[in-house]
């Protein structure tokens, strides 16, 4: 059935105007009163109407099970995230789940003896905000036969026992994820990039339709098989999903002190973790076989060795997170084509360990004006579950660098709205005729909006190749 969109605020452009949606194509843009002829009609009374938001860097899977963890974030110690969970446990259950830590700046370690004494023989299993860190009590070690003297876990050990970890049957979790993408669908979302550490395409293939369209990232360890299974990078598997780019890690996170920077962790003589070891031979087997790049960098000195590394194999890609780089190395990366896929809303997250840990370098943290000025092609995503998958937050945090009551942090490092916005819509902001039919209708007028009121913005609908898959 064709929509018409009635009385639409076009983009950024303030021309307020009727949009119908027949098939998979916008048919007609024309001033305000065209007539219905039949097709269903949403009144946007002078809301936004933009291309539908793409979320470049999601965790579906575990975005889906954190909407039911015990959140943590509030905890200012180990002792006292300890003490949180054993609170909001109600009842015994295979395995208990809290998530959001942010251990940089507790003044104590984590261990499997503090949920020891709080909760014997219950398997507990707790996510740092970042996913870089897995603390887990002795009941949980031994539901994956493992003993181990602290029960912490980071980088690749950490990513391997999450996959490991009990958890529901698949048909449970699987409407886990399909019920994530509705609510996705019900904030703009017509597009996520699925950066699960799975195998994405079998799992995206077993599941019913979802409600956004699905990139199946690959994971390193499933390079060599989807090689074999003939997979492409931008291959179309069905109508909503298409294969993705192999994910290969630099390094580890900020919070988890593993980020690897070019300077020393404070008092020390650290610089962080380099993960893969030599990945160059990985990156041209992925190249030979047609998988797109995208390479996890967040401190510096990781950021460096990954452009280095698109330098030497000639080809463009994409950087996930960007999040510390060395000034000589902003221009590089629209010389060199590669993206930056950066999720603005883990600025004010981090900001005060960034202080801490990245001190006197924090100009050049999270540097989303200067990379855009430079000329790179930013993406703004999640990285759900570590942010909520809602790019308004995303774009709100872009915008001011702040999400409470302080001062934008580093606001020389702002995105304007129409910028923040492009970034995440694959670059476009107007409508036009001819263009796919996905689209999002706000509720406002967003350019005069007060960007302390985007991360509330009411969405009236959502389509999806034609069809709504959303509306208020």
């Amino acid at each position: 059935m064709a929509l018409l969109l009635r009385d639409v605020t076009i983009g950024f452009t303030g021309r307020r105007a009727d949009v119908r949606v027949d098939g998979r194509r916008v048919v007609a843009v024309a001033p305000v009163g065209m007539p219905a002829d039949g097709a269903e009609v949403i009144d946007g009374g002078g809301g936004t109407l933009l291309p539908g938001l793409v979320d470049a860097h999601a965790h579906l899977l575990q975005w889906a099970s954190a909407r039911r963890r015990v959140s943590l974030a509030a905890a200012r110690s180990a002792a006292e995230a300890a003490d949180m969970i054993a609170a909001a446990r109600a009842e015994r259950v295979v395995l208990v789940q809290g998530a959001n830590f942010f251990p940089a700046l507790w003044p104590d370690t984590p261990h499997k003896s503090l949920l020891d004494r709080l909760l014997p023989d219950q398997p507990v299993a707790l996510f740092s905000n970042d996913l870089h860190t897995l603390w887990l009590s002795s009941a949980a070690l031994r539901s994956v036969n493992l003993d181990h003297p602290t029960g912490v876990f980071v980088e690749d050990e950490c990513m391997r026992l999450t996959a490991a970890l009990p958890r529901p049957a698949t048909d449970v979790t699987d409407r886990w994820v399909l019920d994530a993408t509705r609510a996705a669908a019900a904030r703009g979302v017509t597009t996520i990039a699925d950066y699960e550490y799975t195998d994405t395409v079998r799992d995206w293939r077993r599941r019913a339709t979802p409600a956004t369209r699905i990139r199946c990232v690959i994971a390193k360890y499933l390079l060599d098989e989807t090689i074999e299974r003939g997979l492409r990078t931008g291959d179309v598997l069905d109508e909503r999903l298409t294969v993705g780019p192999l994910k290969v890690f630099m390094d580890g996170s900020l919070n988890t002190r593993t980020a690897y920077c070019h300077d020393p962790y404070p008092e020390t003589d650290y610089h962080g973790e380099l993960l893969g070891g030599d990945l160059l031979p990985v990156l041209r087997r992925a190249v030979a076989g047609g998988i797109g790049l995208a390479l996890h960098a967040i401190g510096d000195r990781a950021n460096t060795l990954a452009l280095d590394a698109f330098e030497a194999l000639g080809v463009g890609g994409r950087i996930e997170h960007a999040q510390l780089l060395d000034p000589a190395d902003i221009a590089r990366f629209a010389a060199l084509n590669v993206t930056a896929s950066v999720q603005p809303a883990h600025q004010p997250d981090d900001r005060d360990a960034a202080d801490h840990h990245w001190a006197g370098r924090t100009g050049r943290a999270y540097a989303y004006h200067a990379l855009h000025a430079a000329g790179a092609r930013l993406e703004l995503g999640s990285d759900a579950p570590v942010a909520p998958l809602d790019p308004w937050d995303g774009i709100a945090s872009a915008v001011t660098r702040t999400d409470d009551d302080r001062p934008g942090w580093h606001p020389e490092q702002c995105l304007s709205l129409a910028t923040a916005v492009a970034a995440s819509t694959g670059g476009r902001t107007a409508v036009r005729l001819g263009d796919p039919a996905d689209l999002v209708l706000a509720g406002r007028d967003i350019a005069g909006l007060p960007p302390s009121e985007l991360r509330d913005l009411p969405i009236l609908a959502t389509v999806l190749d034609g069809r709504l898959t959303f509306r208020a």
